[in-house]
């Protein structure tokens, strides 16, 4: 990812006149870009949606996002996470122009110009703002973990690797079965 144009802060209001579709992030103040995913990003991501819209069939509550989607944590961080998912009693709360809050829970998938972020700041951000539970996804070492909140910060829960199911802790029956994702 590339930093645009150095400013000393950039704010909410700034990302706000960015072009809609411009590939940036507001990140601790600063405009992160990032190029389009990678074709492996993409198989992966097309996969796990799958997965979630099947699940979802039997599962009708709550609100799948997919990025590009604008997440507001706070003043200094607008995100957009390949997938998130808001419960049904929090739809009304956060949803608006863009979601304004912490949804619930959020999935990144990791790519070689977004590994740093998503690993370090944005997890930082998602623990501190309440994000219930957070999945990584890396495609290029196959595995998967699943992090939930407990007493205000993220507890490893789940490891698994490309032939193990990762399950999510919040939505019960959501299964990613790694063997085809990673296929």
């Amino acid at each position: 990812m590339l930093t645009a144009e150095k400013k000393k802060k950039y704010t909410e209001q700034d990302y706000s006149l960015l072009e809609e579709g411009a590939p940036f992030q507001l990140i601790d103040n600063d405009l992160i870009m990032s190029p389009s995913p990678s074709v492996l990003h993409q198989r992966v991501f097309v996969k796990i949606s799958n997965i979630i819209a099947f699940f979802s069939v039997a599962y009708l509550k709550g609100e799948w996002f997919y990025a590009p989607m604008d997440v507001q944590l706070d003043d200094d961080n607008i995100y957009q996470p390949d997938i998130l998912y808001i419960t049904e009693d929090r739809r009304s709360e956060i949803i608006k122009e863009r979601i304004e809050g912490a949804p619930d829970l959020i999935i990144e998938i990791l790519s070689p110009s977004n590994a740093y972020y998503d690993l370090r700041q944005k997890k930082d951000i998602y623990e501190k703002h309440g994000v219930k539970e957070y999945i990584i996804v890396d495609p290029i070492q196959q595995n998967a973990e699943v992090h939930a909140l407990e007493n205000g910060a993220y507890v490893l829960k789940q490891k698994a690797a490309k032939t193990e199911q990762l399950n999510s802790l919040l939505l019960a029956g959501l299964t990613f079965d790694l063997s085809k994702i990673f296929a």
